[in-house]
């Protein structure tokens, strides 16, 4: 693998670069996207129960806020029960946006990754094309070496950039799905807690 490298020449650092990068933000996201740390199916149940038995507490609040992510907009209703419907809603909203923000955190980052990872291999490819004809010499003809590595640096880069960039373009189309997934069930269930906390719904 380490002679792969070196046969490529000095642009495939960028690409490795940028492929150990979105290596990084997929683990991580993989992680941090499971719906046990972001909506878990339990907790509105959990919530309207003590909702309906104890109130609205602070040490409910706290529990919320430091829990899954759905948590905190709960707790922005929860917070402000006591006020108008549109209050609420507006509360519950500013809440989801900041959630979403957390939700797409690094996306941009791997979307970036699987174009830019492909123009780098160009950008490889353009590299050892420019050996490829510097090597040529019209009176002694070409430098068999100096030829045959601007076609490693040019054919390794172009492999390197395309095999970075068809993942991470599977992983933030996926990550985008699973994003859209979370936000629609946590609106669904947001909905729900402000009509059980103004009295519209029973369950």
């Amino acid at each position: 693998m380490l002679s792969i490298i070196e046969a490529a020449g000095w642009p495939i650092w960028f690409i490795l670069l940028a492929s150990v990068v979105a290596l990084a933000i997929i683990g991580e996201r993989f992680w941090s996207l499971r719906s046990s740390v972001v909506a878990p199916r339990n907790i509105l149940p959990e919530v309207v129960q003590e909702y309906r038995s104890r109130g609205v507490s602070q040490e409910l609040i706290n529990r919320l806020q430091s829990g899954p992510l759905i948590g905190r907009v709960f707790a922005a209703a929860l917070v402000n029960d006591k006020s108008s419907r549109e209050v609420l809603k507006d509360a519950v909203q500013d809440a989801g946006r900041a959630v979403t923000i957390e939700l797409e955190r690094f996306l941009n980052t791997l979307g970036t990754i699987s174009t830019v990872s492909t123009l780098m291999g160009l950008f490889g490819t353009i590299v050892g094309m420019i050996e490829i004809f510097g090597s040529q010499n019209p009176v002694s003809g070409g430098n068999p070496a100096a030829l045959a590595h601007g076609i490693s640096v040019a054919l390794y880069n172009t492999l390197f950039g395309i095999g970075v960039a068809i993942p991470a373009v599977i992983f933030y189309r996926h990550f985008r799905h699973k994003v859209d997934t979370l936000v629609v069930e946590m609106e669904s269930q947001a909905i729900k807690l402000v009509e059980i906390v103004h009295g519209e719904r029973r369950a």
